[in-house]
């Protein structure tokens, strides 16, 4: 048997975390069995479902580098399939045409809960035979009513429901449209899926799709409900955790191999290990090792997985991941000849690719303004006096190597009888505008002689201006 498995977002929003996890699961679990997934677009939400939300489905799954086999297929294009499908169970008896009104129902309910009953749909158009005039229909399945609906879910274990507890639900409205639980069944039947693997808040559908599945006579897949992201504080995942949507975890510059570590981590282990390349990850990754207690999203491990992550990606590989934000910050990095030593001088003192770019801005682009706590810190006494001995000292200067400059600062530190920090601090505001870089030989020696001598010179300036 072949695995074929699907990844059949809403577009009615952004990629969110629970869906990339999700999408990254059966994606694992496809791979690692050389299957096929299928995207598919469940868009008959028409009043919800936008053109900018398919793509940012597309530019989410794009960014995790999670491809698909097949797809992406679009629900509203397959509309004349599911009437196929609605009609067929119409004319074998196991679809029926119900014609209560809205206030019927609630008056339903209403007598239901008087009586402590479940409000529930009681069946009353099951053998109606007679249309009612100037009232168009809504179609029900009609439910089977004996028995138990099994399902033996590789997360959760065996499921039973009564048939006695489900009603028979729309699958399709009054205007014709078919309902999420029909198009879903259809879809998976038709693409032949195996495994469905999805977010345990689907799991009240599972049964009533079960038997929707059994009427058209088609095998069952194998269902697998993963459980749903927490918050910190145990409530689901929203905004007020943390970012929500995939794309914006770009923006805050995560690496996409270490979010879908991450990701991966959420509700899935194998023994204490935390890092994993994505090779690993389809070598181990197993749905039935994933956890039935819902998984809390830690931002600080994100963070820290991320930081591994940089660490251990090549320069290069790193420098293009690095692009889209070297890029907003106004930074060619391929017009610049030491974007290597820059990147490799960074990358352990950065968690993020915003952070490295950031670190790294003041060696391509020229200081324009100087932190005035720095300022006020370390351009005082006779720091001026230092940075102009200093200024001297490097006008001349050859080889200019680490080596070099780190004697230099101790020749200029013992002429005034003053700790390297001294001279280090005020260096590091002239060059950054800040008083933070890293060891300030080693950042002297990338960002080069010119730059090194003008910039001291141009805070020389400024505190002269006063």
């Amino acid at each position: 048997m072949t695995v074929r498995t699907r990844f059949p977002p809403s577009p009615t929003g952004f990629l969110h975390i629970g869906g990339a996890r999700t999408a990254l699961f059966n994606w694992l679990y496809t791979r690692r069995h050389h299957g096929r997934l299928v995207l598919r677009i469940e868009d008959t939400d028409r009043e919800r479902s936008t053109e900018a939300s398919v793509q940012a489905i597309f530019d989410g799954l794009a960014w995790l580098d999670l491809d698909y086999d097949e797809g992406p297929f679009y629900q509203t294009r397959r509309l004349d399939r599911y009437e196929e499908v609605i009609r067929k169970l119409l004319d074998e008896g196991r679809a029926y045409h119900c014609y209560c009104s809205r206030e019927e129902l609630e008056q339903m309910r209403e007598q239901q809960r008087a009586q402590g009953l479940k409000p529930r749909y009681d069946g009353r158009c099951r053998e109606r035979t007679e249309p009612v005039r100037g009232v168009s229909p809504v179609v029900r399945f009609k439910n089977p009513r004996e028995g138990d609906v099994v399902i033996d879910d590789v997360i959760r274990g065996r499921i039973v429901i009564s048939n006695s507890e489900l009603d028979d639900l729309i699958i399709a409205r009054s205007d014709g449209t078919p309902t999420y639980n029909l198009t879903v069944v259809v879809d998976d039947v038709d693409m032949e899926i195996t495994h469905v693997i999805r977010g345990d808040d689907h799991i009240n559908n599972t049964p009533r799709q079960i038997n929707i599945i059994k009427a058209l006579g088609a095998p069952l897949p194998v269902y697998a409900h993963v459980p749903m992201i927490l918050g910190s504080d145990g409530k689901r995942m929203s905004k007020r955790h943390g970012a929500v949507s995939v794309t914006e975890y770009r923006e805050q510059g995560f690496l996409p191999r270490a979010m879908l570590n991450y990701l991966a981590r959420l509700g899935w282990s194998h023994g204490d290990d935390e890092i994993f390349s994505i090779e690993q990850l389809v070598e181990l990754f197993d749905i039935e090792a994933v956890h039935r207690s819902s998984a809390v999203f830690d931002p600080e491990k994100l963070l820290w997985v991320n930081y591994e992550h940089m660490k251990a990606t090549p320069v290069d590989e790193l420098k293009d991941q690095a692009r889209y934000h070297f890029d907003k910050a106004g930074i060619d990095i391929d017009a610049q000849p030491n974007w290597r030593a820059v990147i490799e001088v960074n990358r352990d003192r950065s968690k993020t690719l915003v952070e490295l770019v950031e670190r790294s801005r003041f060696f391509f682009q020229e200081v324009e303004d100087y932190d005035p706590k720095a300022l006020k810190k370390h351009v005082q006494g006779n720091a001026v006096d230092i940075l102009a001995a200093l200024r001297g000292h490097f006008d001349t200067l050859e080889p200019w190597t680490a080596e070099a400059i780190h004697e230099r600062i101790h020749a200029v530190a013992g002429e005034f009888d003053v700790g390297l920090g001294k001279v280090a601090q005020p260096v590091r505001v002239a060059v950054s505008g800040t008083a933070v870089s890293p060891p300030i030989d080693e950042t002297l020696a990338i960002l080069g002689r010119d730059k090194t001598v003008r910039r001291i010179g141009r805070l020389l300036d400024f505190v002269n201006r006063g």
